[in-house]
């Protein structure tokens, strides 16, 4: 047991490094003749169905519905795994776009899109430990956990749209 919990905090600590290291290392790699102007929408709805499924799933679990709840999360993890390789392949392809809007919507972007990109890097780690604990039958663990767990990445998903529409009519097709 104790070497099975040692396994999945390296792994958690590898993935919590390892993924927001290679975004930021790969929004320096540019691949040239590569056209996928199609994935920001895309992706932007991944948030969107994710933050509907994540309000599904605590709806869930709250009328004891354990089995939903564990296929809705289970679904969540996999669109944002989707969403993250989108991400990285839409940057890896195409050149940054600019927020073109002025005063306070820029600092209303600016703000929205800082906090969504620091939230982003810190839930990983939550996501994963939350479900490890529930993977591993610790449920008053992962019930507290998750409450902190829940908002942040409803957060996350939520702002990811918002910036999306946000910065979608500056975008260069």
């Amino acid at each position: 047991m104790q070497e099975t919990k040692l396994k999945y905090k390296k792994g958690i600590i590898a993935l919590s490094v390892i993924i927001p290291l290679a975004v930021a290392a790969l929004f320096q790699l540019k691949i040239p003749g590569v056209d996928l102007s199609f994935l920001p929408p895309i992706y932007a709805s991944i948030n969107g169905l994710t933050a509907i499924l994540l309000v599904i799933a605590v709806t869930a679990i709250r009328k004891g519905k354990r089995k939903l709840h564990e296929r809705l999360m289970k679904t969540n993890i996999i669109l944002s795994s989707l969403f993250l390789l989108m991400y990285v392949a839409y940057h890896i392809t195409s050149d940054t776009t600019h927020y073109g809007g002025t005063g306070f919507m820029k600092g209303f972007y600016q703000s929205i899109l800082a906090s969504h990109i620091l939230l982003s890097i810190i839930i990983i780690p939550m996501v994963l430990i939350t479900y490890v604990r529930a993977l591993s039958e610790q449920f008053d663990r992962h019930k507290k956990l998750a409450r902190i767990t829940y908002p942040i990445w409803l957060y996350v998903a939520v702002t990811g749209v918002m910036v999306y529409v946000m910065i979608s009519p500056y975008y260069v097709y």
